[in-house]
């Protein structure tokens, strides 16, 4: 009996194993990026709710689905490009595993489950929030990439909108001053995020002919300009204290301990040489402090929920 599954005319091959196709489509939808923007869904719900329901589970699943189905259609926009770098050229369409005209299906089944889950679970402003970000991403930040080395700035909005999408999907006011604390945070964040990522593969992006901050800056400006980002992203996480959003004490110390090892990241990047900067691990732990952040705020809400119930 035959393990894979017939598939010729969906990829270049002729068989796939369900292994094979878990990871063609982790890879199409970026998987990381997707989870990223599923578990600030779910802070955001936690945040507005106080608690966990069931009805979760229906927002971020939508999310997920919607984040996979947007970079998946990202990868077939850009899947020319893709083919003259070494960072992208392995990625399912450059490398022929999956035909361009299957993967834009996909993107488009998985952006419309998930357009229809945010409608079922929450209402029509979410489900406008949720399309909003397809379309900055798809639209507005992809074809940026290609005009100017600063589309990280108007691209930081993508990654700013799943927490509210969660906020309001738990019944907050989209007007509530508390979730755009959480909002800015991720704003700042994502352009230190794109910008490590971009400069750690600069030769790459060079080659393919988009344009790169390396060809408006010396090495030492974009290490300085890039530390102001890295900088505002520990102070923008120190300023949602101001929002009321974490009440247990032991909470705020981890908090707080957390932010300054992320400043203290962000000095030990700034006094590194600009040519000997370990790109890929400040982009790690920058992304290990966001992972942080969402982690601690949902578990204060999720202990004063177990507080109340016991």
């Amino acid at each position: 009996m035959s393990t894979g599954i017939n598939v010729r005319s969906i990829t270049n091959s002729q068989t796939c194993s369900w292994r094979e196709w878990f990871i063609l489509f982790a890879q199409l939808g970026k998987m990381k990026i997707s989870l990223l923007a599923t578990l600030s869904t779910a802070t955001g719900y936690l945040l507005a709710t106080g608690k966990l329901t069931m009805h979760i589970f229906v927002p971020t699943a939508a999310v997920f689905l919607l984040a996979c189905g947007s970079c998946a259609l990202n990868q077939y926009q850009e899947r020319e490009i893709d083919q003259l770098m070494e960072r992208t050229r392995s990625r399912p369409i450059p490398s022929g595993r999956l035909n361009p005209g299957a993967a834009l299906s996909i993107s488009l089944s998985l952006i419309l489950l998930g357009s229809i889950g945010l409608f079922c679970g929450a209402d029509g402003i979410v489900l406008s929030l949720g399309l909003l970000a397809v379309a900055w991403y798809n639209g507005a930040y992809t074809s940026l990439k290609q005009k100017t080395a600063f589309a990280a700035v108007p691209g930081a909005l993508v990654g700013a909108i799943p927490p509210i999408l969660g906020w309001a999907s738990g019944g907050g006011s989209i007007l509530d001053p508390r979730i755009w604390g959480i909002v800015f945070f991720f704003f700042i964040w994502q352009v230190p995020h794109f910008w490590l990522l971009l400069l750690d593969f600069s030769r790459d992006y060079e080659k393919a002919g988009l344009p790169s901050i390396t060809k408006v800056f010396s090495a030492g400006q974009i290490q300085r300009i890039i530390f102001i980002w890295l900088l505002s992203t520990g102070i923008s996480g120190l300023s949602i204290f101001s929002f009321h959003l974490i009440h247990l004490q032991f909470i705020h110390f981890f908090f707080t301990v957390s932010t300054f090892w992320h400043i203290w990241n962000s000095f030990h990047f700034f006094r590194s040489s600009p040519q000997g900067a370990d790109l890929r691990t400040a982009f790690t732990r920058l992304n290990i402090y966001a992972v942080i952040v969402l982690f601690l705020l949902s578990s204060d809400r999720l202990l004063i929920q177990m507080h109340y119930q016991f």
